[in-house]
């Protein structure tokens, strides 16, 4: 700080040397500098002189005006002391003046007062001789209360004089007005239509006129029921009206009646000490009242909770709720009234129910809007069928729907694709339960003076609306899709597959977005808790659902396939049949039906790796065509080299042979889950439609042309199924070629001449077919 001070060179320090600093500047800087360094000085040194006349011209204003103050204030000192001094001397003359008048009136004082005493029992006599006819003129006028005021005025000296000649008429008058003012109040008293505030009025009357409070109390219970239960009839005719405005009107007609009579009946016959009745009438009358509070406002509560069941899901939620908040706040300020009943408790119970009818009225909204889904998604493949081109693959099945039971095949290439399907199932499934799910959260707003959080019931309602919405709509989307897997269902395989990838997809993603948003918004710990459902059960039950639509789609498309089958074979004379020169047409148009089945697989399921992990091999790759003969003949020369030379010995041999071989292979289960693979599903198709054809071959006697033709058939599924199930690698340890070993050896197990083809002919003839 002080190296600051004593620098010649700094303009603020006392020690600041104008040449050197010039000099300085001329040394260091340039000439643009030094300007610059001049322009900043000159505009410092005008803005310091600008700041310097302000502050002159604040202060010397600042000084005139104190000046003008203090001129003011010795002008209104002189003024002041001069009335002062005008006071003090009309004080003292006031003094003086009412000395004077104390002594000149102290010799009448006593004399004023005795004649002022009597003045008074004057007025009293003439009150007390007048008072009859006032009490019958105040009757006839229905001023009730003032006739009760007038006679409470006389009653304590006519009950002391009342003995007295002179006053006992005037008793006995009295006392027969008042009783006939009794009976006519008793009767308005009991009359229907009267407001509450005019019983209480009525029933202050009565007890100031002598009335049994016992009685009277249990008559005013019944008479304010009466018309409370008026203005709810009246609130029932209120249909016209939203929400709000039905709260209103009955906050302002029954609620208010209702806590006047409250508070009215506590002033009458809780707070007083009534010495005319027993020690126990207090609790009695309490307990009344606590008998009407609950009948009378149960009552009420059911005509709103009515109300509010009609406006949920039809009218605005936000104005239900408003109107239902008002509700609340009045009753909770009606609980200081009458502690006994938990006001506030009953408010909480209609929202909660309120809560509970939207969440039901939501569940019908989602129950419908999937239904409309899938009714579209019906419709979609539906039109798709129909508008294909004539010649595919889907034409060509649907023309054999009535085969398949009515359920016809749509295996082939649709025109709205079915991933496009499936995504617009799901994410208007899922958009539709986010945006319900929102809608709820207006029971969770702030604004609202009833809190759901803070209460067990609702509490439970919270969790409620997650088990009895969500959890209960992802089992209804369950129970509806494994309604179409069923036996008995006629929905198109297609449908089954769409529904399969859409189980999928909320098992891989669905469930837990919708559960997650769910806990989040209503600050949910599913994990912890030991009464919500957890994540993993629905995703559980998701693709439980998912494997069922699966392995009936597998079935649907399996029994379409051996309903052809069963009939080529059935329908055929095996015995007369004629060397075979082709492949039978039944043999290519199941290659084309499963063709068109792996398209419409492809669309869904990633067909470039199959699931051993290892590349596909294209139909036509020569490789594979070889190797797949090489095993062909391999097989033909065994069946040639053991049924050639037929003898029923041999035949014994060769099946005690066959048998033994099937007994320690492995066993094909042909109906087993299929997983969710391309490969996986068309194994599981075509293992059914060669299983079919095995039954059926085993069930027919074939010549040596039957026997030839089955041999050329099943060469041709060889040559064309392969590449449908598996890779290169796994062709001899294929399921496809175990079933056709074992038709082909039951077709010769079954021959009457079992004598088979030559290898290169039935090369020959598949592959001109």
């Amino acid at each position: 700080m002080g190296d600051k001070t004593n620098n010649p060179y700094d303009m603020d320090g006392s020690s600041f040397d104008a040449d050197r600093y010039l000099q300085k500047l001329l040394k260091e800087c340039s000439l643009k500098q030094i300007m610059d360094t001049e322009a900043t000085i000159v505009r410092q040194t005008q803005t310091l002189h600008s700041d310097m006349q302000t502050l002159v011209y604040e202060n010397y204003n600042k000084f005139i005006s104190a000046t003008d103050t203090i001129r003011k204030m010795k002008t209104d000192f002189k003024s002041m002391e001069t009335e002062m001094n005008l006071l003090m001397a009309n004080m003292n003359s006031i003094t003086e003046f009412s000395e004077r008048i104390t002594d000149t009136l102290q010799e009448t004082r006593s004399q004023l007062t005795r004649l002022s005493g009597k003045h008074q029992l004057l007025k009293k006599l003439q009150f007390l001789s007048s008072l009859p006819a006032k009490l019958k003129t105040l009757i006839e006028e229905e001023n009730y209360q003032q006739a009760v005021q007038e006679y409470s005025h006389a009653q304590k000296v006519l009950q002391q004089y009342g003995q007295q000649p002179s006053f006992q008429g005037i008793q006995e008058d009295c006392i027969k007005i008042l009783d006939e003012l009794k009976e006519r109040l008793k009767g308005e008293f009991r009359q229907t239509g009267k407001s509450a505030q005019s019983l209480t009025e009525i029933g202050e009357l009565l007890l100031q006129l002598g009335e049994r409070p016992s009685s009277l109390a249990k008559e005013m219970l019944e008479c304010a029921s009466k018309r409370l239960h008026e203005q709810i009839v009246v609130l029932q005719d209120q249909t016209d009206r939203d929400m709000i405005e039905f709260i209103d009107l009955g906050i302002e007609g029954f609620l208010k009646d209702l806590t006047l009579v409250i508070s009215s009946y506590s002033d009458m016959f809780l707070t007083k000490h009534l010495e005319q009745e027993a020690d126990d009438f207090e609790q009695t009358a309490r307990i009344d009242l606590n008998a009407f509070v609950n009948r009378n406002v149960d009552e009420y509560l059911a005509l709103v909770q009515d109300r509010a069941e009609l406006e949920i899901g039809h009218g605005d939620s936000q104005i239900i709720l408003r109107g239902l908040d008002r509700l609340h706040r009045r009753m909770t300020a009606m609980r200081t009234l009458c502690r006994a009943v938990d006001m506030s408790k009953s408010g909480i119970d209609i929202i909660v129910n309120a809560a509970q009818q939207l969440c039901q009225t939501h569940m019908r909204s989602l129950k419908d809007h999937f239904a409309d889904s899938l009714s579209s998604v019906r419709l979609a493949l539906v039109s798709s069928a129909n508008t294909a081109p004539a010649g595919t693959a889907a034409t060509s099945s649907s023309s054999q729907s009535g085969a398949a039971g009515g359920q016809g095949s749509t295996s082939g290439h649709t025109t709205t694709p079915l991933r496009e399907l499936i995504s617009n199932l799901y994410i208007s499934t899922i958009e539709k339960v986010k945006g319900l799910m929102q809608d709820l959260l207006i029971f969770l707003q702030p604004e609202w003076s009833f809190n759901l959080k803070g209460d067990p019931k609702g509490v439970q309602c919270i969790e409620g609306i997650r088990e009895n919405l969500l959890v209960a709509f992802l089992r209804h989307f369950c129970a509806t899709v494994n309604g179409y897997g069923t036996v008995s269902s006629t929905a198109p395989p297609t449908l089954l597959l769409v529904l399969s990838k859409v189980c999928l997809e909320m098992d891989r993603a669905g469930v837990h977005a919708l559960t997650s948003l769910v806990d989040e918004l209503y600050n949910l710990d599913a994990e912890r808790s030991g009464t919500l459902v957890h994540e993993s059960e629905l995703c559980t039950e998701m693709r439980d659902s998912a494997q069922l639509l699966l392995d009936s789609y597998v079935r649907l498309q399996g029994l379409h396939l051996s309903q052809m089958l069963r009939k080529s074979v059935e329908t055929r004379d095996w015995l007369n049949c004629l060397e075979p020169r082709s492949v039978r047409a039944v043999m290519k148009r199941v290659v084309e039906e499963i063709s068109a089945i792996e398209a419409v697989l492809g669309e869904l399921y990633d067909s470039s790796v199959t699931q051993h992990g290892g590349s596909r091999t294209t139909a036509s790759s020569d490789s594979s065509r070889k190797t797949h003969f090489s095993i062909a003949a391999s097989k033909q020369s065994q069946f040639r080299s053991t049924w050639s030379t037929y003898t029923p010995q041999s035949q014994l041999d060769s099946s005690f042979v066959s048998n033994m071989q099937r007994l320690f292979s492995e066993k094909i289960e042909i109906f087993a889950p299929v997983e969710f693979s391309k490969v996986s599903i068309i194994t599981g198709i075509i293992k059914i439609c060669l299983k079919t054809l095995l039954e059926c071959v085993r069930l027919r006697t074939f010549s040596r042309y039957g026997l030839q033709q089955i041999q050329v058939d099943a060469h041709y599924l060889q040559m064309n199924l392969w590449r449908f199930v598996s890779d290169e690698k796994l062709v001899c340890n294929s399921l496809i070629h175990v079933l056709l070993d074992e038709i082909l050896g039951s077709a010769v197990l079954r021959c009457l001449e079992p004598i088979l083809m030559e290898p290169n002919a039935v090369e020959i003839i598949c592959e001109r077919n």
